[in-house]
């Protein structure tokens, strides 16, 4: 189990539900897919596609789910993404129909507006998505390596269309439910997906084609993620009476000027540790590299990646939200029982309280904490071992590995037990 903080803080803010939703993906993927492929392959003379190597009996679980469950959760990841779009379609056309009709009405005096509903006009917002669309367009080199005019146009439209939808189901989800439930991974996959069947279809296929799909990818799902921080902080302004149109200003200037030191950070990271390494492993990156790859080298395991499709579809069919289970079937079986573990502390705190009125702040505000101090801690562990020239030895105690992982389970046991004690105390 991985036994950390952040996994922790996670698990408690999104509550029990969907934290057992992720480990019952998790349960099935390690208790019985890796062990049901073991058993029907043991007898196979020959690697099963895509493993080109080793045989299925030779393989340990580790690898069984590298080679074959990962396909299978990209599948389930996929599908559960293009239900989160296909469910927020209304949604889109609401907000497009909202947006034109305010741009026809520029004879409203915003003096008779109330203070606490003038947003920023609407023809900023379009004039600001046009010429970053022309920018984009124009300026050789800023996405991918395409040089050709008519390829940065279908580019610059690929952005525009993907970041249109995703902003608006992004904004929704947040602003009703809240932004632990913003299925920005989901969102990245089909844009993936469907950037890398355009690019296959007009022969986009070469490692120029793949750096571009992931560019389109990455600005899609930071568009998502500001959007949704967005929703959030003009929700917050809402209850507090603050101006929307001052709030939006300053979330302008707060985006462009924490980009730079996001990209250091990250630059850090990537050079310290490696990104896909132990320190660094980076699996959502894992994989958003595997369906790129796999969609334009036409090598992707389409029988895996549909029968990750199909237990996406049977959640659905039972009412189960889609994208934890599959979030759950990718991601490794000890990331996610720290997860379940905060879960099930806050089951425990509001069941105790007998009342599952919004009263766990302090829990809520403690999980946060846990997730920024390790997040930061890390970017300083990482830039204490770049300029010592080499990565932290820890405390040169010489301890075997199981006196560490139990060291590192009672350290995580009393922190769980000081998170239940912090979110039992009234507000």
């Amino acid at each position: 189990m991985k036994a950390t903080p952040a996994l922790l803080g996670v698990g408690y803010i999104l509550g029990f539900r969907i934290s057992a939703i992720m480990v019952a993906g998790g349960l099935l993927s390690w208790v019985v897919l890796i062990p049901l492929i073991a058993h029907f392959g043991d007898l196979l003379t020959t690697p099963m596609f895509p493993e080109t190597v080793k045989t299925i009996a030779q393989m340990n679980p580790g690898e069984i789910w590298n080679r074959y469950i990962r396909h299978i959760g990209a599948g389930a990841v996929a599908f559960a993404g293009i239900i989160t779009v296909i469910k927020s379609v209304p949604t889109m056309y609401h907000s497009l129909v909202i947006g034109i009709q305010e741009l026809k009405s520029r004879h409203v005096d915003s003096n008779t507006i109330k203070r606490t509903d003038r947003d920023l006009p609407m023809s900023v917002v379009f004039l600001g998505v046009t010429a970053i669309v022309l920018v984009i367009a124009l300026v050789p080199g800023l996405i991918g390596t395409m040089d050709f005019f008519p390829h940065r146009v279908i580019v610059a439209l690929c952005i525009a269309i993907f970041a249109f939808m995703f902003v608006t189901v992004s904004s929704r989800i947040v602003g009703l439910v809240g932004v632990t439930s913003n299925p920005t991974s989901g969102m990245i996959i089909v844009t993936l997906l469907g950037t890398s069947l355009l690019f296959y279809i007009i022969g986009w296929t070469d490692i120029s084609g793949m750096a571009t799909a992931l560019t389109i990818g990455t600005v899609v799902g930071i568009a998502a993620s500001i959007a949704g921080d967005t929703s959030q902080d003009l929700k917050t302004g809402y209850i507090v009476g603050a101006t929307p149109g001052k709030q939006q200003i300053g979330e302008l200037i707060g985006v462009v000027t924490c980009a730079f030191f996001i990209a250091a950070a990250v630059w850090l990271l990537g050079e310290t540790f490696g990104f896909g390494t132990e320190e660094l492993p980076a699996p959502q990156a894992t994989l958003m590299m595997t369906v790129v790859e796999g969609v334009l080298q036409a090598n992707l395991p389409w029988g895996l990646v549909l029968t990750g499709a199909a237990l996406a579809a049977v959640a659905e069919l039972l009412s189960v939200p889609s994208l934890p289970f599959a979030v759950g079937i990718y991601l490794p079986l000890n990331t996610m029982t720290p997860v379940f573990v905060g879960g099930c502390i806050r089951r425990l705190v509001e069941h105790l309280r007998k009342s599952h009125e919004s009263s766990h702040g302090r829990g809520v505000l403690l999980s946060s904490g846990l997730i920024a101090g390790e997040g930061l801690m890390g970017v300083a562990i990482a830039f204490y071992a770049f300029y010592m020239g080499g990565k932290p030895k820890g405390l040169g105690l010489d301890w075997s590995p199981v006196v560490g992982q139990l060291i590192s389970l009672a350290f995580f046991a009393l922190l769980g037990y000081y998170l239940f004690r912090i979110a039992r105390k009234k507000t």
